[in-house]
């Protein structure tokens, strides 16, 4: 339910404010410089998370751990495993429409080709 259907929903009268319902209302907001921002911003991008995020569970004294492996390598890794992915289930479907007939040592060799 967004802030603004909230806020106008109800017996409020018109004009009456009315605070909206959050799950963290206390907001809390502070300035850095470029450099730290830079620095800030490259520690979130390696643990996929946003700034705001990371600086809050660093605040809150949370354990974050980096990736093993950098963004290039995991993005390049989930391609290659979409692909043998969609390789089984082509040998699935084929195994399952043409049963024993289909020579599936073939089938998978040249599946494994195409990588």
């Amino acid at each position: 339910m967004s802030e603004r259907k909230t806020m106008t929903e109800g017996n409020a009268a018109v004009g009456q404010n009315r605070t909206p319902d959050r799950k963290a209302p206390k907001q809390i907001s502070f300035r850095v410089s470029e450099s730290e921002y830079s620095k800030l911003q490259a520690s979130a991008e390696t643990l996929n998370m946003s700034v705001p995020l990371f600086v809050k569970n660093k605040a809150q004294g949370a354990r974050l751990v980096a990736p093993k492996l950098d963004k290039v390598t995991r993005q390049s890794m989930a391609k290659d495993m979409g692909k043998l992915g969609s390789n089984l289930n082509q040998i699935a479907k084929a195994l399952n429409t043409y049963g024993e007939r289909a020579n599936m040592e073939q089938m998978v060799l040249l599946q494994s080709k195409k990588i």
